[in-house]
């Protein structure tokens, strides 16, 4: 069976979430948007994704990879690069199973997560390839940042998704394939 992936609107309603997102994970580490430019991610949905990179049970992975920067310095440099894998299936099935979570608020909630992981680990503020027991330590740690981040956050139905997924953990972490 085919896995369900975003259509049309939903695509731009991706982009408005991560809009906001920025904006609020921004506003929480107080960064202007030049700082944005420091953290060098892209989001991926379904289609874009390898079969490595699809999973069950979460909205989103987080890959790390490395890019080579080369901006006119005479020797270029590798610079940490995230990847956003969003799980599409995932997120349209828990829309569809509670009439009160729609799409921008569930996927404001998971940029938010994906970004405070990004920047805790571009600040070193943790390790990316943390051993297995330590991953649902970091897990915590994000979820209860995402949540101060979001709770006074002016979004219809943004407090029932918070109340919602409140003892849930929602993403993992893993390597680029």
């Amino acid at each position: 069976m085919a896995l369900r992936s975003f259509q049309g609107s939903d695509l731009d309603t991706l982009g408005d979430a991560l809009d906001i997102a920025e904006d609020v994970t921004g506003n929480y580490y107080k960064f202007s948007h030049r700082q944005w430019r420091r953290y060098r991610y892209d989001v991926r949905t379904l289609p874009l994704l390898s079969c490595q990179e699809i999973s069950e049970g979460v909205f989103a992975l987080l890959n790390k990879g490395f890019v080579v920067k080369d901006e006119g310095d005479p020797i270029p440099r590798t610079v940490d690069h995230y990847s956003i894998c969003v799980q599409d299936h995932q997120v349209l099935e828990a829309v569809s199973r509670d009439a009160d979570i729609s799409l921008l608020p569930l996927m404001i909630y998971v940029f938010t997560h994906e970004l405070v992981h990004i920047v805790r680990f571009s600040n070193f503020l943790q390790r990316f390839d943390l051993p297995w027991f330590k991953r649902e330590e970091e897990e915590k740690a994000v979820h209860n940042i995402t949540h101060e981040i979001l709770r006074k956050v002016a979004i219809p139905r943004l407090g029932h998704v918070l109340s919602a997924y409140r003892g849930h953990r929602t993403c993992r972490l893993s390597g680029l394939c």
